[in-house]
């Protein structure tokens, strides 16, 4: 084994005993988590051996490294999800290998992914992001709809060509009412989520918690957590 798998298995080993441990407290099964690892800055090669020690869920931030990453990778079982702000000009390129985007905060955003995912004979899975930080714009510091914008959002995404409405995902937020309150943030999102799913029964999905946090997530109910250092480690800074 390389010392970089050696050092991938160790680190995942750890993550998914943090997960297990997390969902025993919460009187949870461990089947209820899935693990979705956030491989931004990190190679295709990094990749290839996180699918060989069973990884499935693996996710990007911007187009431009996820496009030739997600190439590189074409021939592993994996599931892409796209977490970053995504520019409609990026729709085309990230609907060519994304499975779901998690990041959906505006209808123009919803309209061109449709577009896209029909011409391109794909069906994708969407996330509205909610900002629980949202100013009177009604949108957060990173993306993200104000919560009071969660079912126009969702109503379009679900009668649109091409996408399918699979739920909610949340950034803990730095400012406001829940700014180093990361469970209540993550609690607020599971209300929110109870709300959409009388609507929508089959948007289950609940994207929240990373690295730091992923324990507040569980305990609060979140369906998937999206994990990048504590796998991957601190990539030094170039320069």
């Amino acid at each position: 084994m390389t010392d970089r798998k050696t050092e991938l298995a160790e680190n995942l080993a750890n993550v998914e005993e943090r997960i297990a441990r997390a969902c025993a407290i919460a009187d949870r099964r461990r089947e209820e988590v899935t693990l979705i690892v956030v491989t931004k800055t990190y190679p295709a090669s990094d990749v290839r051996i996180l699918s060989e020690l069973g990884v499935r869920h693996v996710a990007e931030n911007r187009d431009q490294d996820a496009a030739p990453k997600a190439a590189a990778c074409a021939d592993l079982p994996l599931k892409w999800h796209f977490v970053g702000q995504l520019q409609t000009n990026k729709v085309r390129s990230v609907v060519g290998y994304a499975d779901v985007v998690q990041s959906i905060d505006r209808a123009r955003l919803v309209t061109a992914l449709s577009k896209e995912a029909v011409r391109a004979g794909r069906e994708v899975g969407c996330l509205i992001q909610v900002a629980l930080d949202a100013d009177a714009s009604g949108r957060g510091e990173r993306g993200g709809v104000a919560p009071a914008g969660i079912e126009e959002l969702a109503d379009l995404v679900a009668g649109s060509p091409g996408l399918r409405l699979d739920g909610l995902m949340t950034v803990a937020p730095l400012t406001g009412e829940y700014a180093g309150r990361e469970q209540a943030a993550f609690e607020r999102l599971m209300d929110l989520s109870t709300d959409l799913r009388r609507a929508h029964p089959a948007a289950t999905m609940v994207s929240a918690g990373m690295s730091a946090d992923l324990e507040q997530a569980v305990a609060a109910g979140a369906t998937h957590v999206r994990v990048g250092t504590a796998v991957l480690g601190v990539r030094p800074r170039l320069g």
